[in-house]
């Protein structure tokens, strides 16, 4: 398994041959020319996770991919003559090979002035939940929501800094978690990301790494 980050929550995964693009949003860059994807995953709506203007020559690049999406962004493709598979809790897709399981729900509250939104996670392999003895690992993508899944998960995208996020919530969320290895991401909007890395870092459970994953560059997981 193979995780290059391209900014804020957009992440490739390569797993078993699959290539899974996550969330390539208005706060990425670098995705627009990956070639050979297996599928393009959207969590919601939010143009941070998904860009409009930049998503259909993606697309157009990679015509076997298919185009996985929440509930609330169906209209946001539709506008955009785009086709594409609705994901929603408790669905289980076959993509490039591997398995994901779409969990979650709903997005985190931003204010309780403003309406909550549709929000998936995604996690990818190891559906049937055997555990280590199954010889696959997990990855979870959690989108904008801080959603605990019932299998286990070998690591974690986990969400380092948004307005609808304290850094103690996202302390929880890992410890909650426990991932073997955590990729902090949704770090876009913090001018200096080191200091909620580190300390992801100081407050990780026992078992768990956290590893910046420099932008562009490929990560062996």
């Amino acid at each position: 398994m193979e995780l290059t980050h391209y900014g804020h929550s957009c992440v490739l995964l390569d797993a078993a041959g699959a290539r899974l693009l996550f969330d390539p949003g208005a706060f990425s860059d670098g995705f627009e020319s990956l070639r050979d994807l297996d599928a393009v995953l959207i969590t919601h709506q939010h143009y941070d996770h998904i860009d409009a203007e930049r998503l259909p020559a993606l697309l157009a690049a990679n015509p076997e991919a298919r185009l996985v999406v929440d509930p609330g962004t169906t209209t946001t493709v539709d506008k955009l003559d785009l086709p594409a598979t609705t994901a929603r809790p408790g669905d289980t897709l076959e993509l490039g090979g591997v398995t994901v399981s779409v969990v979650g729900g709903e997005h985190a509250i931003v204010h309780p002035d403003i309406a909550v939104v549709p929000n998936v996670g995604y996690v990818v392999g190891d559906i049937a939940g055997t555990g280590a003895e199954s010889g696959g690992e997990t990855f979870y993508h959690p989108g904008d929501a801080l959603h605990v899944p019932a299998r286990r998960v070998d690591v974690l995208g986990v969400p380092t800094a948004a307005p609808w996020l304290k850094a103690a919530e996202a302390v929880d969320f890992l410890r909650a978690v426990r991932p073997r290895l955590a990729v902090p991401i949704h770090e876009a909007v913090l001018a200096r990301p080191q200091g909620h890395i580190g300390l992801f870092t100081n407050l990780a459970p026992d078992g768990t790494e956290v590893r910046p994953a420099p932008h562009g560059e490929t990560l062996a997981l």
